[in-house]
């Protein structure tokens, strides 16, 4: 089973590419999501960051305080680097466990769906990685939308995060969300092609 990593900015269509793909009846597995559930109550990453954050990122019921340890966490690198060194190794457990059952289904592949793939010890395990782009301010529009938060905000969210030269540097596919939802799909679709393809070959 081939492993294709699927990457991309905030507001790029990265989940409209999932969700086609998904409808074909690949499995698709949402590697932001796992990282959103390892942080849930009764999570072992929990105490650790207690430790390091401050008892107070949990509310009385044990639930994560998510903007305080956010404000907390991202406030210093060394801050952030803990963070994702605690998260990390149970997010990759996560990933493994559901590629595993992937594997067993006798799929031919498997999507993992990133924000953050590139430079983290999942990128080695893909066997493609693509990536999703969209122009600077059709993403600013997007997030907008879907956040409800300022242009403004938009901007420096997608400022900071990795710049699209990095990331084109790691893909081996590129897919420019552009168009139509249309045109989008039938760039997935000779994606898919490729893929196939290549299998045979």
């Amino acid at each position: 089973m081939k492993i294709i990593g699927i990457t991309g900015r905030s507001g790029c269509g990265k989940s409209s590419v999932t969700k086609f793909l998904a409808a074909q009846g690949y499995p698709c597995i949402d590697a932001d999501r796992i990282a959103r559930e390892v942080l849930q109550k009764g999570s072992p990453c929990l105490p650790v960051l207690q430790e390091r954050f401050g008892s107070d990122i949990l509310d009385e019921q044990g639930e994560l305080r998510r903007r305080l340890l956010a404000d907390r966490a991202f406030a210093t690198p060394e801050g952030t680097r803990f963070l994702t060194e605690t998260t990390q190794p149970e997010i990759l457990r996560q990933i493994e466990s559901r590629l595993e059952q992937a594997a067993a289904s006798g799929a031919p592949f498997a999507f993992v769906d990133g924000a953050v793939i590139v430079g983290t010890p999942f990128e080695a395990r893909c066997d493609h990685l693509l990536l999703v782009t969209a122009p600077y301010e059709s993403s600013v529009q997007r997030i907008c939308a879907r956040d409800g938060i300022t242009p403004e905000m938009a901007r420096r969210r997608l400022d900071a995060q990795t710049p699209l030269e990095t990331l084109r540097a790691a893909a081996t596919a590129e897919i420019v969300n552009d168009g139509s939802l249309f045109q989008l799909e039938n760039q997935i679709k000779a994606f898919l092609r490729s893929l196939r393809k290549e299998d045979y070959d």
